[in-house]
């Protein structure tokens, strides 16, 4: 995984469905810390994360991290 375009599309989709990033930490359960790490692609996403970003997002995970490339 890259995980500077998944960072990317995280962020993009926090905002897109109006959360701040304390917001989808909370709902997720990491730090502020952690998760703007991995918008900014310096942190891999553990799969559990991954599975929570997605389910508060509203997304399946093949769509946040967009494997159709």
């Amino acid at each position: 995984m890259d995980t500077k375009r998944i960072g990317l599309r995280v962020r993009a989709f926090r905002k897109l469905k109006g959360y701040t990033q304390q917001e989808l930490a909370d709902y997720v359960g990491v730090s502020l810390a952690v998760l703007g790490a991995v918008e900014r692609g310096n942190r891999r996403l553990e799969d559990k994360i991954l599975n929570k970003i997605a389910d508060v997002l509203d997304m399946s995970v093949a769509e946040l991290i967009d494997m159709s490339e």
